[in-house]
């Protein structure tokens, strides 16, 4: 199998890579999460790249990208620690949006590939527990009521995506729906704060707010789980360019620091300790392409692939931000040093999406016929 990327794949990492180097370096993002987390202008930047037009329909103006080039977008934006979500503006919403009526097709996609709209999805609820049925937000004749946690920019987006209860018990998997709600509709409001690596999230809280159906009880959950596993997918490739930033930073102290008169990158304990973090982060790079290009197979065997990817991702994630922070000493955990912050990207990765202790119990779930020796 070819693993080789094309030319124009590698020419849009090269534009991706350049903008990250010019317009977002360290310096700026440390001023974009002291002022919450999220800046329009970045937003504006990604739009003018193409990059939010990446995943939306070539006939609603998109580029009509795949699994592929959006993953080595993600790869370089998580090199650079870019907090604006793209992964759930411009990947997840088109791909939820793509299933929608065709008039809220046209009246949201175009603007989303233009950058005009930030569109994100709000699904977690305080007693979910990252199970995707678990929902209690109530939809009664198109008005929601509820209220959805950790939400990705969700004071500075234009609109949500929700999935809400038309009927059933709150953990059964039958009766959710999917449902666009704008957030200048009546009845919402946000309670904004920043996560531990410096993003910007929010509480949102519906009551009795309009909202427009994207798709019914009969394929809410599927698409919810569909949006879910492109979510860990792309995560998965952000993850890899964290580490392989990490590491890289890691290296180049090693090198420089000196003790005894010599580098500390020359002490043998220190060399095998790097090299066990860098089999980590090959390991994990190859479940990110795994979880990629299992994202067009059968749901059941998608969503067996990508907890397992989320399985060694998550592993990966805490070794090698564990690992590069002990070898740094002191310096390492100094918010003035950029390594710090990439630890702390890690950190907060391997708990969305649904933390390693989760997925593996999803793993195991999946494998129960086969005891994976056959799978």
């Amino acid at each position: 199998m070819d693993f080789d990327f094309t030319e124009d794949q590698q020419a849009l990492r090269d534009a991706v890579q350049r903008f990250v180097d010019k317009d977002y370096a360290f310096e700026r993002r440390v001023q974009i999460a002291r002022a919450g987390g999220f800046d329009r202008a970045v937003w504006d930047g990604l739009a003018g790249l193409g990059l939010t037009a990446l995943a939306v329909p070539e006939a609603h103006g998109g580029l009509g990208q795949g699994a592929v080039e959006a993953m080595v977008v993600m790869e370089e934006l998580g090199r650079g620690l870019v907090m604006e979500p793209l992964a759930q503006g411009a990947l997840i919403a088109p791909a939820l949006l793509s299933k929608a009526p065709d008039d809220l097709q046209a009246a949201w996609l175009p603007r989303i590939a233009g950058g005009e709209a930030l569109v994100v999805l709000a699904h977690q609820e305080a007693k979910s527990r990252y199970r995707l049925h678990q929902v209690a937000t109530r939809a009664v004749d198109g008005r929601l009521s509820g209220v959805k946690s950790l939400v990705p920019a969700g004071d500075v987006a234009d609109a949500f995506i929700v999935p809400a209860r038309v009927s059933g018990a709150d953990d059964a998997a039958e009766g959710i729906a999917l449902y666009l709600v704008e957030r200048s509709a009546a009845g919402v409001h946000t309670r904004p704060y920043s996560l531990y690596d410096g993003s910007r999230a929010a509480e949102v809280h519906f009551d009795n707010t309009p909202a427009r159906l994207i798709a019914g009880p009969d394929r809410g959950l599927a698409l919810l789980e569909l949006a879910a596993d492109i979510g860990i997918a792309a995560q998965a490739a952000e993850a890899v360019g964290v580490m392989e930033r990490h590491l890289a930073l890691t290296v180049d102290y090693l090198n420089t620091r000196k003790q005894f008169g010599v580098a500390i990158g020359s002490f043998q304990a220190l060399r095998h300790r790097t090299a066990d973090v860098k089999m980590q982060l090959e390991l994990a790079r190859s479940m990110s392409y795994y979880a990629t290009l299992r994202l067009g197979d059968a749901p059941a065997v998608r969503r067996r692939a990508l907890s397992q990817a989320k399985v060694q991702l998550g592993q990966a994630m805490r070794f090698v931000g564990q690992q590069c922070t002990q070898m740094h000493g002191g310096i390492g955990v100094t918010d003035e040093y950029a390594g710090s912050h990439y630890f702390k990207r890690l950190t907060v990765m391997e708990m969305q999406w649904g933390d390693s202790m989760h997925h593996l119990g999803e793993v195991s779930a999946r494998m129960l016929d086969t005891a994976g020796v056959f799978a």
